[in-house]
């Protein structure tokens, strides 16, 4: 084959790939956070009960997330988990979270690794801050959240639900191992 058709086939696959993504992206409804979070009340271990499995996470047990106040007015975040196995070695990943303008608190940018920031979005929350359902806008990350280890399977199911509503692929979600706790 030519290298100009090669390279004709390769722009029109790259145009066409770009137009589905589009297409797709422009079919989701805006995504919904809570209308406000008390980021006093929210500090604290949340313990993750489900996800969207994400890279980052392969291979973790017992997955907790330690957020702080500071008082510069941004979240200290301490991602925990065991790696390999509920016994493995406790690795702990140190971020923050920075409150996006606007949002009353229900939307956040964490950051890892900097320049590198994620959304953070509160999309359900107990109104006694027990459990949370949190994602990102383009609904590839999803994370079910609660006070303790375990949670009620009325409330996951109910939580299950929400996020389904809301567009997100709840099929590809996944409990995660806290049987270090349990």
């Amino acid at each position: 084959m030519k290298k100009q058709t090669k390279l004709l086939l390769g722009t029109t696959a790259l145009v066409a790939s770009a137009v589905a993504l589009n297409i797709r992206n422009r079919k989701q409804a805006p995504l919904d956070t809570v209308p406000n979070v008390d980021l006093k009340r929210y500090a604290g271990r949340w313990y993750e009960i489900s996800k969207i499995p994400q890279y980052f996470e392969k291979g973790c047990h017992c997955v907790y997330a330690e957020y702080t106040l500071n008082p510069e007015g941004y979240v200290e975040v301490n991602n925990a988990c065991h790696k390999g196995s509920p016994s493995g070695k406790l690795d702990v990943a140190k971020g923050k979270a920075f409150p996006i303008e606007g949002s009353h608190n229900s939307k956040l940018k964490v950051q890892f690794f900097w320049p590198f920031k994620g959304d953070y979005w509160i999309l359900e929350l107990d109104p006694d801050y027990r459990y949370a359902l949190v994602g990102s806008p383009d609904r590839k990350s999803l994370w079910i959240l609660s006070r303790t280890p375990t949670l009620d399977s009325a409330v996951y199911d109910l939580m299950v639900q929400q996020a389904k509503s809301k567009g997100f692929p709840v099929e590809r979600l996944c409990l995660t191992d806290q049987s270090c706790y349990t």
